[in-house]
């Protein structure tokens, strides 16, 4: 591929996919096995009060809600699965976009999930894991399979991309 722009264009296609497969799995949890999955709006709720200085929460669920942070905690996480890919794809490198292979996505997949054990929930008031939830367990494996989700939805996707091109 060796075209940065071409690249770049392909990792924000690959994150929009893998970031839908996180999603399409958290779905298929919550119906086969009744996981409820994580509330995106909480995550905008926590982005909704940075611009008041307000990073960390006793517990984002009884901070008081914001008009939009669904909006914004949807619009976060898929900019976020974006960022994820970008840099999956800048360390796999072209090789990889043009002969994708599962297992570095899926070990990228599961990397991804420190994000959440070790910045969001602790500053949602969840502790580090998930520590402080009702499920510190149930918490800690729903991340870790989503996490892995996406991971595979990077190779799915970036699989779909080379089969479209």
């Amino acid at each position: 591929m060796e075209n940065p722009i071409l690249s770049l264009i392909s990792a924000i296609l690959i994150g929009l996919g893998a970031t839908l497969t996180f999603d399409l799995w958290a779905q298929f949890l919550k119906h086969a096995f009744k996981i409820t999955p994580s509330s995106i709006c909480l995550v905008g709720r926590w982005f909704r009060y940075m611009p008041e200085g307000i990073f960390s929460h006793s517990n984002i669920v009884s901070t008081p809600p914001k008009s939009g942070e669904c909006l914004t905690g949807w619009i976060a996480h898929y900019m976020i699965g974006i960022m994820f890919a970008t840099v999956f794809v800048a360390i796999a490198g072209d090789n990889w976009l043009q002969c994708p292979t599962l297992i570095p996505a899926l070990v990228f997949g599961i990397v991804t999930v420190m994000g959440p054990f070790f910045i969001m929930q602790p500053l949602f008031g969840f502790g580090f894991a998930a520590s402080k939830s009702a499920n510190p367990t149930q918490a800690r494996v729903r991340s870790l399979m989503n996490h892995i989700a996406f991971g595979a939805g990077l190779y799915i996707f970036a699989v779909l991309l080379n089969w479209l091109h």
